[in-house]
């Protein structure tokens, strides 16, 4: 049992894992600024968000993407290929909308590896994502959330740790406004995980499965590196602003 726990722990990186970005949103707050195609499209500084999500995967090594899509996937495939740089792309699409968890559900065929980093194809969170992927390995739990810090959290929610960072509880939006811990919307998980949810259903990672896993080996990674959304066009319009501002986003391959 030991031996057969220390190969599975054994030393892994990040071209060994899947890593699955959720891009099927329908981005609906974002409309009256841009009604032509879906948010993970959405231009900044002349290129589509998701690429910055990319060339982030591709400084830290990942090579195997699946883009979980539904609205518009016709226009993700045409715009975004099979491939990006040294990035494969798979493409799972859903036929209606099945949430975050029922995407990620349905995608786990293409997953091929035990675990799986996961990101919200709207967010970025200026992270090592190595350093992410081995705290989790070291750690020897089942899930974890990377954690942003920002200056207000009504807005997001906030996520309660300890000190060993085991998340405590999920506070709603529009609770407590402050200074505090974030979901930051890149999650590492045990592929035994994703596969406990049912498929073919509508289905949250962060309202139904990350709240049951509380005191089951959930653990959060706190991050003070700089974060961003574009759910909203408030938010969406600092974008151009904090990327430009961003020391190290690498020169782009798209």
């Amino acid at each position: 049992m030991k031996a057969q726990r220390e190969n599975r722990r054994a030393p892994v990186k990040l071209s060994d894992i899947t890593v699955v970005i959720l891009a099927g949103g329908l981005g609906t707050r974002l409309r009256p600024i841009i009604s032509d195609r879906p948010k993970v499209l959405a231009e900044v500084l002349g290129r589509p968000f998701l690429t910055y999500l990319f060339d982030q995967l591709d400084h830290a090594g990942a090579r195997e993407v699946i883009l979980c899509t539904g609205y518009m996937a016709g226009s993700v495939r045409e715009e975004i290929g099979e491939s990006y740089s040294s990035l494969r792309i798979k493409h799972s699409v859903e036929d209606a909308p099945l949430g975050t968890g029922g995407a990620l559900r349905l995608a786990l065929p293409l997953i091929k590896s035990d675990t799986v980093m996961v990101m919200n194809g709207d967010s970025y969170v200026n992270a090592d994502l190595e350093s992410f992927l081995e705290w989790f390995l070291q750690k020897n739990i089942v899930a974890a959330l990377l954690l942003a810090k920002v200056v207000d959290t009504s807005r997001y929610g906030r996520v309660v740790s300890a000190t060993d960072g085991h998340i405590k509880t999920f506070e709603e939006k529009g609770g407590i406004a402050g200074d505090g811990w974030i979901n930051a919307g890149v999650y590492l998980l045990e592929k035994k995980v994703v596969e406990t949810i049912s498929p073919g259903q509508t289905f949250s990672l962060e309202r139904e499965l990350f709240p049951s896993l509380i005191g089951k080996k959930l653990y959060g990674y706190r991050c003070e590196e700089e974060f961003i959304d574009i759910g909203t066009p408030k938010s969406f319009l600092k974008a151009e602003k904090f990327f430009s501002g961003l020391n190290s986003v690498l020169k782009p391959s798209y």
